[in-house]
């Protein structure tokens, strides 16, 4: 970034902004974070309602290094400012014919689970999956996720035929296959697509790193919930002296020539050398006055519906994080993607916080994160008279799946769909942003420098390097790079 970046104002407090808030801090910057919310982590928030502490956003965490990485910025560690569990089974995979399978981030443990469930044949094939998974993220990380794209020559390196060598330009359901034949494990290690917004028949093999994240490096929780995390970041970048402005929303950017010279808020003006914009594209692009020209429109991914529930009591044989499969598999990611429609037989992550945590619940209650994918708001659903019909199939399907006595059980409630997406200001009713399109991935992806300003960079799940906590994580480390000068790794 050409000229004086002493002062960085980063608009939104989210992971992304934090992260890029502590890479900026760390390397001498005078740091000011504008956020239109109450307090810190964005998506990753937090919501209290009867003595529930409720996460608001993702719920599952990987890659906890990266928190490292942040905090490392400005001398801290994750043990400094958090309490991680890593959790063992990282998921229980529930299936439509009453088979369960403990996903095991261990070598051992999982290849004794996949044996007792598929037979020694499939657990050997699970072992060189494994193999290959560990060897693709290295290539990946070091070149294709952890760095700034200036052109698709970028791609021109070492690692991409080191990448194509590996199968990572295939077809990611294949690609599984030819390790494991068994529909179940197939499965497990490929629904990861869906975050990406690519059903496994269509998704680029290189996506099964977001396998490896989950079912290799370990699943971890913050005690205290995942709005920890945000609290944690923020709490040490006030420490090593970065301001915070909350509720405070950004209603402009003032501009001199091709540079920012300030943000406006509601409550005033903060002058900047550079700025750091996290907010979903669109509206990063409003704000600038530019949208980059791209040769086919932006694609967003599908969204889902979240149900928060509050019971007065638990069940057998669900874990912290639980996939309950239906029966449909392919036909689910057609209704979603190509045709716009709600699941038929749906496939669900149910997470119960309170199974790590109990304090997240008053005494004798427990607490469920209910996920339904679903389309984003381009098919035009009318989610105010769909939603309550659509809660009550979900605690159908579920009370039907195993939860039983679910409805009756629910003693506080809270129902997200896309249209309260929308209203929290991400485009299209999805909080997971453009799709990983082979046209949106790597140097295709929105890049974090906009044609036309000279010192605004981008971060957050819609930029480089992409959708997921731990690539929000990078994505800051990334920004902050762009206005240092310095090698983001």
């Amino acid at each position: 970034m050409p000229g004086r970046t002493d002062r960085v104002v980063v608009v939104g407090a989210g992971l992304s902004g934090l992260a890029a808030a502590l890479h900026l801090r760390g390397a001498g910057r005078d740091v000011t974070v504008v956020e239109r919310d109450a307090g810190p982590g964005g998506r990753a928030g937090r919501l209290d309602v009867d003595g529930f502490r409720i996460d608001t956003g993702p719920t599952v965490l990987t890659m906890p290094h990266l928190l490292g990485e942040a905090l490392a910025a400005v001398g801290e560690t994750v043990e400094d400012r958090l309490d991680l569990v890593r959790l063992d089974p990282a998921y229980r995979a529930r299936f439509a014919d009453g088979s369960v399978i403990d996903v095991h981030t261990g070598a051992d443990a999982m290849a004794a689970e996949v044996e007792r469930v598929a037979g020694r044949r499939e657990a050997d094939g699970y072992l060189r999956l494994r193999d290959w998974l560990t060897r693709l993220h290295a290539v990946q990380m070091r070149r294709f996720i952890d760095a700034n794209f200036d052109s698709p020559l970028d791609l021109l390196v070492p690692d991409l035929a080191r990448l194509a060598a590996l199968g990572g330009f295939g077809r990611l359901d294949p690609k599984i296959g030819q390790f494991v034949t068994d529909e179940r494990l197939r499965r497990i290690f490929s629904f990861q697509s869906l975050y990406a917004g690519v059903s496994p028949q269509k998704a680029l093999a290189a996506y099964a790193v977001i396998a490896y994240m989950d079912t290799v490096a370990g699943v971890y929780f913050p005690r205290g919930g995942m709005a920890r995390m945000g609290e944690a970041l923020a709490d040490a970048a006030r420490d090593a002296g970065v301001r915070f402005h909350y509720g405070e929303r950004v209603t402009a950017l003032e501009r001199g020539g091709d540079r920012v010279t300030a943000v406006r808020t509601e409550h005033g003006r903060h002058p900047c050398d550079a700025v750091v914009l996290t907010p979903d594209l669109p509206h990063a692009y409003r704000l600038l006055g530019r949208t980059p020209r791209r040769p086919v429109p932006l694609r967003f991914a599908p969204s889902a519906v979240v149900l928060h529930a509050g019971t007065d009591r638990a069940w057998d044989g669900w874990g912290h994080h639980t996939i309950s499969f239906g029966g449909a598999w392919r036909r689910t990611f057609q209704e979603i993607i190509r045709d716009g429609r709600m699941m038929s037989d749906p496939s669900l992550l149910v997470t119960r916080p309170t199974a790590t945590d109990p304090s997240l619940a008053p005494d004798g209650r427990e607490l469920l994160y209910i996920l339904a994918p679903a389309p984003n708001l381009r098919n035009g659903q009318d989610w105010r008279a769909d939603g309550p019909r659509y809660r009550d199939a979900l605690v159908r399907t579920l009370a039907d799946r195993g939860l039983k006595d679910l409805d009756v059980s629910i003693v506080t409630e809270r129902l997200v769909t896309p249209a309260d997406w929308s209203r929290r200001g991400m485009a299209f009713g999805t909080p997971f942003a453009t799709a990983h399109t082979f046209a949106q991935t790597g140097p295709f992806r929105p890049r974090n420098l906009v044609p036309g300003t000279a010192n605004a960079v981008l971060a957050g799940c819609g930029t480089t390097p992409g959708v997921g906590l731990p690539t929000v994580l990078i994505s800051g480390k990334l920004a902050a790079a762009r206005i240092t000068g310095e090698t983001a790794r």
